[in-house]
């Protein structure tokens, strides 16, 4: 027994000697081999933005039918769709298609919907990736995805390939230091890019649709001929568009008889379609918060508000400051009223909403893209229509016209340094950050642009300094009601309201007289509000 545990001590004693041996060997195989899988844990832990593959059978394809207000843009990339059917038609003639077509504008528009319908019309594949996709941590990875992402389109054609925010790699280069590891990476990637699009052939069915928010950081040789050939500008729908868009939206949605979509679409100017959806959406909330089984014309209303203002708050303020808050908006309403032409007031109200104590909601009648001198001066006048009445009535002024003076500072500056609306120079646009112009210059462009200022605070004193008794009503019915809409303004304000004319109607619009709307307005009131 005993030589039995002498010879196990001896072995025991023998293999633990022979340790350290071992670990001088193979330590450095096991670090290594260590260090391997936690390089490869990391790179498998790294998201990954996976390309969105639609086939042109299934049941998710966009279709002309599901875009709308884009009329003009269905007819330029209606040829691209043409090509993809019946290339060679084309091809007989010895046309050929655009390799590439860039949408741009602002958000919401529709671009990527644009994109989807091309492919969806076209019968052809269609790949979808975000630009930010392609730039990783590690060189060279962008590169391989537009690669990869170009082989499967050249594979699958006809196919298009879209590419989304294309300023996160399609910037222009040349931006980054020696250390800038990032903007190499991009700049490699932006390279592969430009070689793909370099060796699409002639008989390849393959188009790429890019889209950016920002198309003058693009890199020029992006948008030269031969890589993306066409530019369309994806801007706001105009009225008519935007009652297209607002049926395509509401198509489901059971709505009341009394609801005009029409009145909707005038009401929103410069709303995207990706608002318009918002719009119908909060709009049937609404109404199923209330417990109604259709939406209803105040549903629209509400949701309106609801997406340009923001949440109504329950913020408590002092007497003193209600009443302050109620002549300020009260004199932006009557001044909006009065001025020529006028800026109808779609509400009013005091209760605070947002970072607001109180707002006055303007909505055009008509979609409009250029403005006169002269209306910008009003814009300036309505503006500082607050700040005139508190110091009108009170006699002093408070720090709630922030908003109210950033934006007079705004329109005035670009009037004297981008539109030429000063006194002095009127042909040329002299920014303010152009650092060629001389001092001099500077002065006198700031001394245009606070006389500016001044001459519409003196206008709005003395508009609101001749309608005192019409600033006290509404002030005082503000302080009962807290919001009034626009024919409740109209009322107290005793002005006469032109009726909107039918869409494509270029017709005069009729005039209601103040003892009709009167009379409307008593038959409509609820007796329970």
């Amino acid at each position: 027994m005993d030589d039995i545990l002498a010879t196990f001590a001896q072995s025991l004693l023998d293999f633990v000697s022979g340790i350290p041996g071992f670990l001088a060997l193979w330590a450095p195989v096991l670090v290594l081999f260590l260090l391997g899988g936690l390089i490869w844990v990391a790179v498998k832990s790294i998201p990954r933005t996976q390309t969105q593959v639609q086939n042109p059978d299934s049941k998710s394809v966009v279709t002309w039918d599901d875009v709308a207000g884009v009329d003009e843009f269905q007819k330029e990339l209606e040829e691209v769709v043409e090509f993809m059917r019946d290339p060679k038609r084309f091809e007989a003639l010895g046309a050929k298609v655009p390799k590439g077509v860039m949408l741009y504008g602002p958000p919401g528009t529709g671009k990527t919907l644009l994109a989807k319908a091309v492919a969806g019309e076209s019968g052809a594949m269609f790949y979808a990736q975000s630009a930010s996709g392609f730039v990783e941590m590690f060189a060279g990875l962008g590169a391989a995805r537009i690669r990869k992402l170009f082989a499967e389109a050249r594979k699958n054609a006809p196919a298009i390939i879209f590419i989304d925010e294309l300023d996160a790699i399609g910037g222009a280069r040349g931006g980054g230091g020696p250390g800038d590891g990032g903007s190499r990476e991009k700049d490699q990637t932006l390279n592969q890019l430009l070689v793909e699009m370099d060796g699409f052939g002639t008989g390849e069915q393959v188009v790429i649709i890019g889209a950016t928010n920002r198309l003058d950081t693009l890199d020029p040789a992006l948008l030269r001929a031969g890589r993306f050939d066409r530019q369309l500008y994806v801007g706001p729908p105009d009225v008519k568009g935007r009652l297209e868009i607002l049926h395509v939206h509401t198509k489901g949605k059971p709505l009341a008889e009394e609801t005009d979509l029409e009145i909707v679409a005038r009401r929103t100017p410069g709303a995207t379609g990706a608002d318009l959806a918002n719009i119908c959406n909060e709009a049937a909330i609404y109404a199923g918060r209330a417990g109604r089984t259709s939406i209803t014309q105040k549903d629209f209303q509400d949701a309106f508000d609801r997406v340009v203002a923001g949440i109504a708050q329950a913020k408590v303020m002092t007497v003193d400051e209600r009443e302050t808050v109620a002549y300020h908006e009260a004199g932006h309403a009557i001044l909006s009223t009065f001025v020529d032409p006028p800026r109808p007031v779609h509400r009013v109200t005091i209760v605070p909403t947002g970072q607001a104590l109180g707002y006055v909601l303007h909505i055009p009648e008509e979609d409009k893209y250029t403005e006169s001198k002269e209306e910008l001066i009003n814009q300036m006048i309505v503006a500082l229509g607050g700040r005139a009445a508190e110091e009108l009535v009170f006699g002093r002024i408070w720090n709630g016209a922030s908003s109210d003076l950033e934006k007079v500072t705004q329109i005035s500056r670009s009037m004297v340094f981008d539109w030429g609306m000063g006194k002095t120079v009127n042909s040329l646009a002299l920014k303010a950050n152009n650092y060629s112009l001389s001092e001099r210059t500077k002065e006198l462009r700031d001394i245009e642009q606070r006389e500016l200022a001044d001459f519409a605070y003196e206008q709005a004193r003395e508009m609101l300094a001749s309608r005192r008794d019409l600033l006290e009503d509404l002030a005082q019915v503000l302080l009962v009601r807290e919001t009034l809409d626009q024919r409740e303004v109209e009322e107290i304000l005793g002005v006469e309201r032109p009726s909107p004319s039918p869409l494509g109607d270029g017709g005069p619009n009729a005039t209601t007289t103040v003892a009709a709307f009167r009379a409307s307005l008593g038959a409509e009131s609820d007796p329970e509000d």
